[in-house]
């Protein structure tokens, strides 16, 4: 069998190409919905998940790259001419959907690594030495995010796409009869001789516009809408009051770091300016958390267990600076998914009349309150947990 194409059969570069990519986008997609299956209640069956993801992520840049090295191919290749050269309509759709494969087997693995490089401190590593991220790609959870719904949705197309194609050729095999299968699938000298026939310059367009099409409506689907728990402070038991700030933490996973935030809670603020004393109360709701690609995990009953315990709070005595230059502290207790620890929150403070400008951070041991009990070394999660944040208030 030759190397390149002819105008009755493909060459078997091109089913090499063909057959191999095939096999790893099915191979991509089984390890996907396998993944998104698998328990995370242990340690070990979250090291599953991790392992899953990571295959599925390196076979899907595998994908990538044949498929690339394919479309290149195929642009320096004759194409076999039809069988049915009549038969305009279906020409069109098999067209249609041999264009919209190859936009998908670049599209999907491409939108899956700027997911992987955005994702704030990633999640699963791709099992290769080349870099796990792509350049000019920021972190940033929202891009993450609005591109996770498309790579979700893009693969059920991808899925639909690799059925009608499939349909065609069994359409080919066990209704037509007309050796067109054998042209990709079986000896080169069987596959039978078309008939002569010129295609106008139209007839390629169309397709690819419909391709294109397919795609761009799959990324107009819209995501599923959830209600997001407003971020702010509240109202403070007396003297200030939030007006802007976050509160976020961050923790070690699989030896990476990995921040979220809490977009609801509230911070009740009693402060002296003389003499430099207080009190705050913080109530945070940890339903609200978003974590990554974990956020439902950390707050599912093996971390947070925000069902049980949705609430988590932190209330001390604001402490003046024992010198000029350094920090406050506030003194008291954290209580986190139903236990309570002294705490202590090292914070600078800036106020400038009326306004004040807080930010500060204390590491706390998950261990302390029984998080992640089933999680006894820290290869998976970390023990220390990082607690951050920044703040303006004004006087009241």
């Amino acid at each position: 069998m030759i190397a390149g194409n002819t105008n009755r059969a493909y060459g078997w570069v091109a089913r090499l190409f063909h057959w191999s990519v095939a096999a790893l986008i099915l191979g991509a997609i089984g390890l996907g919905l396998y993944s998104n299956s698998l328990p995370t209640g242990t340690e070990a069956q979250l090291q599953s998940v991790f392992a899953a993801f990571s295959w599925h992520k390196t076979v899907g840049v595998t994908v990538l790259t044949l498929a690339v090295l394919r479309i290149v191919w195929t642009l320096t290749q004759p194409k076999p001419r039809p069988l049915h050269p009549t038969r305009r309509l279906e020409l069109f759709l098999a067209e249609a959907v041999h264009w919209a494969l190859w936009i998908g087997m670049v599209i999907m693995p491409v939108t899956g690594w700027i997911i992987h490089s955005a994702a704030p401190g990633g999640f699963s590593r791709i099992l290769w030495p080349f870099g796990q991220h792509l350049p000019l790609i920021p972190e940033n959870a929202d891009l993450a995010k609005a591109l996770g719904h498309f790579h979700e949705t893009g693969w059920w197309v991808l899925a639909g796409l690799i059925v009608l194609h499939v349909a065609g050729a069994l359409k080919h095999a066990l209704i037509d009869r007309d050796g067109t299968l054998s042209r990709m699938a079986g000896p080169a000298h069987r596959a039978p001789e078309p008939p002569a026939s010129q295609a106008s310059p139209l007839s390629h367009l169309l397709p690819i516009l419909a391709a294109l099409a397919i795609w761009a409506g799959t990324a107009l689907i819209p995501a599923e809408q959830t209600e997001e728990p407003v971020a702010t402070a509240a109202q403070p038991a007396s003297g200030w009051a939030v007006q802007q700030g976050t509160l976020g933490i961050e923790v070690a996973q699989g030896g990476a770091p990995i921040s979220g935030q809490f977009g609801s809670w509230q911070a009740a603020i009693d402060y002296d300016p003389t003499a430099k004393t207080g009190h705050v109360a913080v109530s945070i709701d940890i339903a609200s958390l978003t974590l990554g690609a974990v956020s439902d995990n950390a707050k599912g009953p093996d971390f947070l267990n925000a069902p049980a315990f949705p609430t988590a709070k932190f209330a001390g005595d604001i402490l003046p600076p024992a010198t000029e230059g350094i920090p406050h502290i506030a003194r008291g207790s954290l209580t986190i998914a139903g236990q309570t620890v002294p705490a202590e929150l090292p914070f600078s403070l800036e106020i400038s009349g009326s306004v004040a400008k807080a930010q500060g951070e204390m590491t706390v041991d998950r261990r302390d309150f029984g998080i992640g009990a089933g999680y006894g070394d820290e290869s998976t999660v970390g023990f220390p947990v990082t607690i951050r944040f920044d703040l303006t208030a004004t006087q009241q």
